[in-house]
């Protein structure tokens, strides 16, 4: 565990860069354009999530992931338990419904900062914690260290918490440049809908986690 305050200037990372076509899934708000990034100030100590942009560091942020079933165990399988009878997680229809699954490409190269490997945290003076804590605020401060430090890195790449050894990243919307990512979109799977619903589980049916529509399990 290295819960401790980043050294003032002890940041080395190792990058690996995204080429512009690079293809990505996002699972967000249906209300939004997949393409958006959010623009949320979090609180330094409150609220939330791992890597969000904050009131001392408020740069506008886009979690996504190499995989769908990545994209939507990072959003809905979070703290969530399997149910005793069932064997499976049971995500409800209400939750699911307010979400799309959408496959984007990124229209220009991306610089990130890789957090995939032991080697990879030890650079930035970090171990497993920095991924697998649920103390955001502290993940969060780290973060800012890191973009101060590194002043190249467009987003972070680490395996997700939820899906390894499957990678997830986020990326910082003030250095990403102007078009990021291209406008439209390959793939969009509404989750309020019998179609999206299908498909998610379909993907879901490996990690034993199910969205359960009002009526039921289908």
């Amino acid at each position: 565990m290295t819960k401790q305050p980043p050294p003032a200037d002890g940041v080395r990372p190792r990058f690996t860069v995204f080429p512009a076509g690079t293809r990505l899934w996002r699972c967000c708000r249906s209300e939004y354009p997949a393409t958006d990034f959010n623009k949320t100030e979090q609180h330094v100590l409150f609220g939330g999530s791992r890597f969000d942009g904050t009131t001392e560091d408020p740069y506008p942020y886009l979690y996504a992931a190499r995989r769908p079933t990545t994209a939507l165990a990072e959003v809905l399988l979070r703290s969530m338990d399997f149910d005793h009878d069932t064997g499976h997680r049971l995500v409800k229809w209400a939750q699911a419904g307010q979400y799309t699954l959408a496959e984007v490409v990124t229209g220009t190269d991306l610089t990130l900062v890789s957090l995939r490997t032991e080697e990879d945290l030890a650079a930035v003076c970090q171990t497993t914690w920095l991924l697998d804590s649920d103390d955001y605020p502290q993940t969060r401060y780290w973060a800012q260290e890191v973009r101060r430090q590194a002043e190249d890195a467009q987003g972070l790449l680490w395996l997700s918490r939820r899906h390894r050894p499957r990678e997830a990243l986020v990326l910082f919307g003030d250095r990403c440049g102007p078009e990021p990512l291209q406008a439209e979109v390959l793939a969009c799977h509404d989750l309020a809908t019998d179609e999206g619903v299908r498909v998610a589980n379909r993907l879901l049916a490996p990690l034993r986690a199910v969205i359960v529509p009002e009526r039921g399990l289908p």
